[in-house]
């Protein structure tokens, strides 16, 4: 292991050895820096919130960009104490739990599940939780870091969820399980590598991964959205039904209404979205401008 990546094991570590509430405000405050000193990510809100929200008054959207990149600093501290702790104490961070119901209806037919998890409040908490439920299989980018990836994968399979690799291999094992009745747990919103396609996100062409509804057409699963809110005291967890149109074998059809699920997570919490994230990098005619900074 080199010198990085013991460095950073070891604040992982520091970090996951506090309290949930003191890592949200370490959070806090690391993201009200970021705000301070008008960082990238604060200009990449800016940005995406414009592109999405035209008519939205332009302080509200100030707002939301600001309250964004101190929410995704926060999710990111909370990552570490989730990670770090065994779900007994992690599970008491989860305040309510709604609409659960919907997770039920693939296994009342006997069908598997998808549950597409935006980049909304925090998405590790309500994974860890889905896997307490059924047996599960999540699609994972190992991290950057090589040394950090058994913290993460052993953090996140402590509830009985089997990481997979975003590669043939992996979507595999997903077809497996969904074949099998199981859960396949798959993050939505952000460009694929490749099997993408164009299919509007807020109104613009977003480049959007083909790989759900391929699953979708392979097995005849069911397909349910949700996140972890960030409220006091811990976490709300919110499952969100999907349209029909997720289910056509139009591919287009298919992949809007996967978008426009996104879109409703994010209506019930906007400033608890990754809005830093280059959306919008690729496009159908190439590569976007809208990221690139003005001299």
């Amino acid at each position: 292991m080199d010198i990085k990546g013991r460095l950073a094991v070891g604040a992982l570590k520091l970090i996951g050895k506090l309290p949930l509430h003191w890592s949200r405000r370490l959070g806090w405050f690391v993201g009200r820096m970021a705000v301070c000193s008008r960082s990238e990510g604060l200009r990449l809100s800016r940005i995406n919130l414009a592109l999405c929200y035209p008519a939205m008054d332009p302080r509200q959207r100030e707002r939301l960009a600001r309250e964004s990149v101190i929410s995704t600093a926060m999710t990111g501290f909370e990552m570490a104490a989730l990670w770090s702790k065994p779900w007994a104490k992690n599970e008491n961070a989860i305040v309510r739990v709604r609409n659960q119901q919907l997770l039920s209806a693939g296994e009342a037919e006997g069908r598997g599940t998808i549950v597409l998890m935006p980049h909304t409040g925090n998405w590790e908490i309500f994974g860890l939780y889905v896997g307490t439920l059924a047996p599960c299989t999540v699609l994972y980018q190992p991290p950057k870091i090589e040394a950090l990836d058994p913290v993460i994968r052993g953090g996140r399979e402590v509830t009985g969820g089997k990481m997979v690799p975003t590669n043939v291999h992996g979507v595999r094992a997903l077809l497996k399980s969904l074949k099998a009745g199981n859960l396949a747990l798959i993050l939505p919103d952000q460009e694929p590598d490749m099997g993408g396609d164009f299919a509007p996100f807020f109104g613009r062409p977003a480049l959007t991964m083909t790989l759900i509804h391929n699953l979708i057409q392979r097995t005849h699963c069911h397909v349910v959205f949700g996140f972890g809110k960030r409220v006091e005291g811990g976490f709300e967890l919110v499952f969100v039904p999907a349209e029909k149109a997720i289910y056509s074998d139009e591919q287009k059809v298919s992949l809007a209404a996967m978008n426009r699920g996104v879109e409703a997570c994010i209506a019930q919490a906007p400033e608890q979205y990754q809005w830093e994230y280059k959306r919008f990098r690729k496009q159908p005619e190439g590569k976007s401008k809208v990221y690139r900074k003005k001299k």
